[in-house]
């Protein structure tokens, strides 16, 4: 199983660092896009059917191939008006129905209108992000990896005290705390060794805390990398509790030894919105 974990990491490892890094940003929303619409057929799949899975995914796969030869043939700037109204709506689930589902152990709401307001929120944030810079698009992503690495760490050592038993076992308040402090850490340590810098078409820092840092202030900064490491967990829970609901252990099986899509970017669904919404409010 290690064996397979590591492979699959090392393959995904040399598709998404050179779509990042070292590709035009339309490579980059094509493939984060493919990843976005399997993860539809497997939400699909988790709300009880297949065929609607595949419907949504290339729902997904169209719509978004059609905004990236729009957005391709425009001079850059800003992301459109209805894409702050997408993220916001977003949003709206992720404070709302999504814990209040979590909360009853009960899927809330129509499944179908969520997963493609939720999914296409993600992917749209993906591909802008990735506009704005690919430190700002990273730096996004980290805030995800570092709360659940952290969380993982703090949880093993000190978790006590259960988050969300009936869902997720294995989670504890304590490993929520290990994770969000982890995100304050590494957000100070990158403070001092990656202050704000150049200006770019964003007019400000290309790392995410540090441009936060320069609009917003510190206080302000802390409690956005707060939420949005809290928010994390939430898009962790609410995929636990749809393959609960589903009576399955993983959201599929592309990716040998990490299970599907969805498994591995759960927690980037609700956050990346997240992230683009306030790059949209704060420049």
């Amino acid at each position: 199983m290690l064996g397979q974990r590591v492979v699959t990491a090392l393959v995904l490892l040399a598709i998404l660092v050179p779509s990042i890094f070292l590709a035009p940003p339309w490579v980059w929303g094509l493939v984060s896009l493919a990843l976005l619409a399997i993860a539809g057929a497997e939400w699909g799949r988790l709300l009880g059917s297949a065929r609607g899975g595949r419907v949504l995914g290339g729902a997904l796969a169209a719509a978004g191939i059609a905004y990236v030869a729009w957005r391709t043939g425009q001079p850059g700037g800003a992301p459109p008006v209805p894409v702050a109204a997408l993220s916001a709506a977003s949003l709206v689930f992720w404070l709302s129905i999504g814990p209040l589902s979590l909360a009853r152990v009960h899927r809330v709401g129509p499944g179908w209108a969520v997963a493609t307001v939720v999914l296409a929120a993600a992917w749209v944030a993906l591909y802008e992000l990735r506009l704005a810079g690919a430190a700002m698009l990273v730096s996004c992503m980290a805030i995800v990896w570092l709360a659940d690495i952290g969380a993982y760490f703090a949880g093993r050592a000190f978790g006590r005290h259960k988050l969300a038993p009936r869902v997720s076992p294995g989670k504890t308040w304590e490993g929520v705390a290990g994770g969000i402090l982890a995100v304050l850490a590494v957000a100070a340590i990158v403070a001092f060794g990656w202050p704000v810098t150049g200006t770019g078409s964003e007019g400000g820092a290309t790392v995410f805390s540090s441009w936060v840092a320069a609009r917003a202030g510190l206080g302000a900064t802390v409690a956005v990398l707060a939420a949005i490491a809290a928010l994390s967990v939430v898009g962790d829970l609410y995929e636990s509790l749809l393959k609960r609901l589903a009576g399955v252990k993983d959201s599929g099986t592309l990716l040998p030894g990490h299970g599907g899509v969805l498994d591995r970017i759960d927690a980037l669904i609700p956050t990346m919105p997240g992230c683009l919404l306030l790059l949209q409010l704060l420049r």
